[in-house]
């Protein structure tokens, strides 16, 4: 079993000095930690790293967007990410268009652009709104925002935890924060077929 941390669009520290400390707490017991862009400076991966191994993709807001500085090189941070963990594909990219309200940019397309491999679970963020789809046989997870949730005024949010058992199973819940309680509505159990 594979269980991990997702996190997107921090921002820090234009919403806050650093993460909420409430986000180690959903994170202490995981393999990983995957960052879906917009954290808009290293030490949010420092930061995280205290806890588990992290990857990260950049946000519009790392490249200076908004007068931002540009966020520097790493290791850890790419245009986009691919890895295989319990035998299902993932792919980590800061924004994903719904293929509902953009029909002529279907998930097969963003899969074939950003990763050039079959990807069974997308990671994204950028709208600070949390989503779990499925996109013909793709699952697309958004796990909000942690600072700015919903894009209202800086205070906890939501990040997400995937668990892989096996290369069939999975599951996915998005965490409040402030609760430290599932967002009702947002635990959802994965299937490739």
């Amino acid at each position: 079993m594979t269980k991990i941390g997702l996190i997107a669009d921090s921002h820090i520290p234009e919403a806050m000095p650093e993460l909420p400390g409430q986000v180690r707490d959903v994170f202490a017991q995981v393999d990983l930690i995957l960052h879906a862009g917009d954290m808009h400076c290293l030490e949010v991966l420092d930061w995280l790293e205290q806890t588990a191994p992290v990857l990260a993709v950049r946000g519009n807001g790392d490249e200076g967007g908004g007068g931002r500085p540009v966020v520097p090189e790493d290791a850890r941070l790419h245009e986009t990410q691919c890895l295989s963990r319990s035998g299902w594909n993932l792919g980590l990219v800061h924004d994903v268009l719904d293929p509902e309200e953009m029909p002529t940019w279907p998930i097969e397309r963003t899969v074939q652009h950003y990763f050039g491999q079959p990807t069974d679970i997308i990671i994204c963020g950028h709208t600070h709104v949390e989503r779990i789809c499925r996109y013909d046989q793709v699952w697309v997870i958004n796990p909000g925002s942690p600072t700015y949730p919903h894009n209202l005024a800086a205070q906890p949010g939501t990040v997400g935890m995937l668990t892989l058992e096996d290369d069939q199973c999975a599951s996915v819940v998005i965490y409040d924060l402030k609760t430290l309680a599932p967002l009702p509505g947002f635990s959802k159990t994965l299937n490739k077929y």
